[in-house]
């Protein structure tokens, strides 16, 4: 099947998206991704769509899905599609990812309300007909057929068929214009359209051929007899007792010409593709072909076939760069040393350990692995201990012969992730200082959105499938580690670690350096930091357990009494954290309003559901107490204690750089980020991080410092003066916004300025202010209008934003980090509002981020030079918290504050506030 066609000529191609959904989860056998993901409709679909653009390369693509709930058909007859089983699970969770991939793909994807994908297909084919403009529908439903004219054809790339008006007589014996009268007679049982009893295809066929339409048929019934099909003598009397069905379904048959478009058909054209966002869900899904393509692309841009991005049928397959391996196993000293005067000599090498657990402060390390050049790896086993291991070389001295290379901090090394190396390093007392590349933050600064694990970027970018963990080590419980693994499956993994790291390195490298300010953010903020969290991982932080036992006891208290309470009100116990007894018992027992359904279709107990139901019923509002206790209690409390680290006394967390999209650390094993301090429960839990005898904690906070960088970056005159004066930015705001002096501010009207000047930062409407606020839309509307009208600045800065951020695709912060907006331009418009709001804030968020992170560095770098008795112990959001001897923590605190705030340099003071005291609840 091929076209010739010009842009002049080119048809509208009509995909009816739910015919093909269907069929390529039938037509495939069932497919999954390592994960467990269902994926065979969704290469079956995407296929399908390259085959389209590939036969219509200057067509104009648009798929029509049918939407969600019911339409105008079940309102006619309640037993519409009745006969229909429920859509497979497995098939339901792929529809989200084949509507992201088609938009990705830059084509319009349609759904309207009550009506189906058919309907809109038909209304759009009438208006193309009568704009003798011709459409090709891609579709495999045989009731489309009545939509062929002469400017309408059918295209079944399933089948590779065309129907155009000859071919619907040659395959079905009647003309389009008959098609629905077809169908009403005969019926349709998928549908549960009744049809006339007694009538088949024959049936049909003889009295449509014999008589004309219905409307011919039953005027004509005296002849019906006369016909020669089987059973005609008797065919009137049914047809006859059956009129009234018959007429029915001749409704429900009838595809829809007229729906309400709120698009005119000059609308729909197709948009250039979104790499990056295809890219990210064929690695996802494991397209690795389709992988392979965009990557063949991205180094030979001619090799993509238009405007589109999608390539050729032709070119699905291209093969990932072959390179030949060659991977040694290192067993006695001769071959080792032979492989260490490789690394010394070097211009880079790449470097990763492998250990008998993810857990950095008791790994111990098993063997390592290097790469020279593409291909070329090796392994030193050392730890290996299952029965029959071979003879190995000792740890401490392989470890020692390679210790110059490590400490020396101009060995050009690269790694993923090598702050967990030269944490497990220092388990053996080697302190790695040899970081001169990292592959994880590579591809973090390049673009922060997705996965940045070495499986994940090796397939992105180089199209290979790594050997994975689970196929060496198996799974669940039975999973073996690192150490018990038989060296003949653990030594090609852990080379291809390092080869694959030194390949993923050549092919980041040279896409960071081709924008130079993301360079600076990797050289300058992102590698420096990995020595910095590496000290504070560390140095870890003191607890006390029996706080946390005794706060753990009176939450089990305070649950208790919760739990009786909601008995009282429920009128009989339930489980508190059941949503369905939860549902229940609001909805049906206590006929609590439903403001929102899951996905099943029932009431849902979510979080943003109890918080606004609380707000005037109080069962609700006590779930939400008893479910914030719990989490404290199992999250903190209870667990906290256990995460001590018997050979250092102290908890010591994972800071984590490449998972925010905005350049914020993230934290786990525990996750400090995350501890409440809006309540007296959750400060209770801070009050368990205490400080050693001799020694107080410091924490060191930045002032509302988003809002300072809104000031800078909106450069407001007003704003900046009230930054600029010292003044409390939300009465000053209060007293702009309501009209009123400085000192006659009211609590509520600063509150409410409050509110405001971080809800218009994160993007927040009048609806949300007003549930904030508890004031009504409008009113919440008054204010933000004289928000905007007394900080103009403000409003040109986000308009600017949103326009920028349309243009480019992304967004910076002051140093020159970016983050993708693969939305900006969606369709659908709240897709699009969305990544607006995120491009509003994302330059203050991701630029609050870089400041405390080039905080980290000059402190750090400054207790060392200094040797200041102290400890940098904890980065919690804009927030750093040390340990300090006692006699020097004024001094100490005043110098934190002033290296802070020279951070970067505003056009408003970086203004930093420190607290000293026994614990982290007294210091902050």
């Amino acid at each position: 099947m091929s076209s010739s066609n010009t842009p002049s000529t080119a048809p509208l191609v009509l995909v009816d998206g739910s015919s093909y959904l269907f069929r390529a989860y039938h037509a495939l056998p069932p497919l999954n991704n390592s994960k467990g993901q269902p994926t065979g409709a969704i290469k079956g679909v995407i296929n399908m769509m390259r085959r389209l653009h590939k036969d219509y390369p200057k067509s104009t693509v648009a798929v029509i899905f049918d939407a969600k709930g019911k339409t105008f058909r079940d309102d006619i007859y309640k037993e519409y599609k009745a006969n229909r089983p429920p859509m497979p699970d497995d098939l339901r969770s792929q529809i989200a990812p084949i509507h992201d991939i088609i938009r990705a793909m830059g084509l319009p994807l349609i759904c309207i309300e009550g009506v189906e994908a058919d309907d809109v297909i038909g209304t759009l084919s009438r208006i193309a007909t009568e704009q003798q403009r011709d459409v090709v529908i891609s579709t495999g439903d045989k009731d489309m057929a009545q939509l062929v004219n002469q400017h309408v054809t059918l295209v079944n790339t399933m089948t590779d068929t065309v129907m155009d008006v000859q071919g619907v007589k040659d395959k079905f014996g009647i003309p389009p214009e008959l098609i629905i009268d077809f169908l009403a007679l005969m019926g349709d049982k998928v549908d549960n359209i009744p049809g006339v009893p007694g009538v088949g295809e024959k049936t049909a066929l003889g009295l449509l051929q014999g008589l004309g339409s219905i409307e011919d048929i039953y005027q004509r019934l005296d002849e019906v007899a006369t016909l020669s099909f089987r059973g005609a003598k008797t065919m009137a009397k049914k047809l006859e007792a059956n009129r009234e069905s018959a007429d029915l379904s001749y409704l429900l048959a009838t595809i829809k010409l007229d729906v309400e478009l709120d698009f005119d058909l000059n609308d729909l054209h197709n948009a250039p593709a979104n790499a990056e966002a295809l890219k990210t869900f064929f690695i996802e899904y494991e397209f690795k072909s389709w992988v392979n393509e965009l990557n063949q692309n991205d180094k030979d841009p001619a090799a993509s076939t238009s405007d589109t991005g999608l390539s050729n049928e032709q070119t699905l397959a291209v093969p990932a760069e072959d390179i030949e391996t060659q991977y040694d196993t290192i067993l006695d000293k001769e071959a080792f040393a032979h492989w260490l005067a490789k690394l010394q000599v070097a211009p880079l090498f790449a470097f990763d350990t492998e250990t008998t657990s993810l857990d950095y402060m008791q790994a111990q390390v098993v063997g390592v692995s290097f790469a020279v050049e593409p291909g070329k790896a090796a392994y030193v086993p050392f730890g290996h201990d299952y029965l029959g291991a071979p003879e190995q070389l000792e740890r401490d001295w392989v470890l020692e012969q390679l210790r110059p290379l490590l400490e020396n901090e101009n060995t050009p090394i690269v790694g993923q992730n090598l702050k967990y190396d030269a944490n497990v390093l220092s388990n053996h007392g080697i302190e790695l200082k040899a970081i001169k590349f990292d592959t994880m933050l590579e591809s973090y600064v390049s673009n922060s959105l997705g996965r940045h694990d070495m499986d994940t970027l090796a397939l992105a970018h180089l199209g290979h499938t790594n050997i994975s963990f689970e196929d060496i080590a198996g799974k669940g419980a039975k999973q073996l580690t690192f150490n018990q693994i038989e060296l003949d499956k653990a030594a090609p993994y852990a080379a291809e670690d390092a080869d694959i790291t030194l390949r993923l390195h050549l092919a980041l490298w040279e896409k960071l350096s081709s924008a130079p300010e993301l360079l600076s953010v990797f050289n300058t903020i992102e590698l420096p930091l990995v020595k910095v969290l590496h000290s504070i991982e560390r140095n870890g932080v003191l607890l006390d357990a029996a706080v946390l036992n005794q706060h753990s006891q009176e939450l089990s208290q305070r649950l208790d009494e919760l739990e009786k309470e909601a008995f009282n009100l429920a009128g009989r116990e339930f489980n508190l954290s059941s949503p369905k007894q939860l549902g229940e018992i609001f909805f049906n027992e206590l006929g609590l309003p439903v403001l929102k359904k899951t996905k099943g279709g029932a009431p849902s107990t979510a979080e943003e559901v109890l918080q606004e139901l609380a707000l005037d019923y109080p069962l609700p509002k006590l779930i939400l107490e008893h479910r914030g206790l719990a989490k404290l209690k199992s999250t903190y409390a209870d667990k906290l204690p256990n995460m001590i680290a018997p050979a250092t006394g102290r908890v010591h967390t994972s800071y984590h750089q490449a998972v925010t999209a905005t350049g914020r650390l993230s934290s786990n094993n525990p996750n400090l980020q995350n501890i409440p301090i809006k309540n007296a429960e959750g400060r209770r839990i801070r009050k368990a991080f205490v400080a050693p005898k001799g020694y107080k904690i410091i924490a060191a906070d930045y002032s509302q410092i988003e809002l300072r960088i809104m000031a800078h970056l909106s450069g407001d005159k007003t704003l900046l003066q009230a930054f600029n004066d010292g003044k409390d930015i939300h009465s000053a705001t209060a007293a702009e916004v309501f009209g009123v002096p400085l000192e006659a501010v009211e609590p509520q009207q600063r509150r409410s300025a409050k509110a405001i000047n971080f809800g218009l930062i994160y993007g927040m409407s009048a609806f949300g202010l007003a549930k904030q606020l508890h004031i009504g839309r409008a009113e919440a509307q008054s204010y933000i209008d004289l928000y905007f009208e007394r900080y103009p600045g403000v409003k040109s800065y986000m308009d600017n934003t949103r326009v920028d951020a349309a243009d480019k695709g992304y967004v910076q912060t002051l140093a020159g980090r970016r983050l993708y907006l693969p939305e900006i331009n969606d369709r659908n418009g709240m897709r699009r509002q969305a990544a607006e709001r995120t491009a509003i804030n994302a330059p203050m968020q991701g630029t609050a981020a870089d400041i405390i992170k080039i905080a980290m560095l000059k402190v750090h770098d400054w207790l060392h030079q200094t040797q200041q008795p102290a400890k940098m112990i904890m980065q919690v959001h804009d927030e750093l918290v040390f340990e300090v001897k006692e006699e020097i923590a004024e001094t100490f605190a005043a110098q934190v504050c002033d290296l802070m705030s020279q951070a970067m340099t505003l056009d408003v003071p970086l203004l930093v506030e420190a607290g000293i005291g026994d614990n982290w609840d007294e210091a902050h």
